[in-house]
């Protein structure tokens, strides 16, 4: 059996609380075999004599303080160890007890986010209060939970959601609340992921369809040239042979327009002088 030390992946944050409210500090460790969890507070093991009505749980990893009414003496620094037989890791935070309160602000608000499926999304936010506001991540108006596809992280006043890899599905309308016993604030911002563009080679077919309009062009420019250098000039009248492609007609016995185009055509060739011609008179015979 592999075994490895403990490892907070969440570790403890520190908590504002309001004189007579609950505080409740939470950790989420790894370890193999399980860890054993001890609390401590200013260096001393918690006990229930320390401090009466704290309740104390450990369960799939996640281990939970909770104080239901702190006073002004539950002030302290608050830490949690973890053992196993690889070794032991151990956080600690703060609890601060005040009389004051204040609703909770955005010093930083969510960001809209434009980026290309399969990358890695976080949307931050940084917000504060007295007491520490509860702070919820939401897409589309649903409560988003903290899972291997999801993540929501605390780092003291800075709250993340992490989105290992961002699907077009993932796009929509994201959400924070934070909320406390004076108030309630909330930042929305838009999420878009873009899916892969298919490959359409629009730009490749247009060239193809010019290549190909310029040959039948080429084609028809050299047909044309082989059709005038077979033109015959006949009198001044134009008569092209017929392309060797085209088999000639069959011969009628009853003269054709183009025969006797021909004709006309010799006949004219015969006489091509406009000048008019005068006959001699015949000599007459000597006798």
């Amino acid at each position: 059996m592999t075994t490895q030390a403990p490892t907070f992946t969440q570790p403890l944050q520190s908590v504002v609380a309001l004189e007579g409210s609950a505080a409740t500090f939470e950790a989420q460790v790894s370890g193999s075999p399980v860890p054993e969890v001890s609390w401590f507070r200013d260096g001393q093991v918690l006990t229930a004599a320390a401090l009466p009505g704290a309740q104390i749980s450990f369960s799939d990893g996640r281990a939970v303080l909770r104080i239901p009414a702190v006073t002004a003496a539950h002030s302290g620094r608050f830490s949690v160890r973890a053992t196993n037989g690889a070794g032991q890791a151990t956080s600690t935070a703060e609890l601060l007890v005040t009389a004051e309160t204040a609703p909770p602000t955005f010093i930083q608000r969510l960001q809209s986010l434009t980026v290309r499926q399969g990358s890695r999304v976080r949307l931050d936010v940084r917000v504060t209060g007295i007491p520490t506001p509860v702070v919820k991540f939401y897409r589309e108006g649903a409560e988003i939970q903290s899972s291997a596809d999801f993540q929501i992280l605390q780092e003291g006043d800075l709250y993340s959601l992490l989105i290992a890899e961002a699907f077009p599905e993932d796009s929509g309308t994201y959400s924070v609340n934070a909320t406390n016993s004076s108030g309630r604030a909330t930042s929305t911002a838009e999420l878009l992921v873009q899916g892969e563009e298919v490959a359409v080679p629009a730009k490749k077919t247009k060239t193809v369809e010019t290549r190909q309009t310029r040959v039948e062009k080429k084609v028809e420019a050299r047909f044309e040239a082989t059709a005038v250098m077979e033109v015959d000039i006949v009198g001044g009248v134009l008569a092209h042979k017929t392309p060797p492609r085209v088999p000639p007609k069959p011969a009628s016995k009853s003269p054709t327009p183009s025969s006797a185009v021909s004709k006309i055509g010799a006949a004219r060739h015969q006489s091509p002088s406009p000048v008019r011609h005068v006959k001699a008179p015949t000599p007459s015979p000597v006798r």
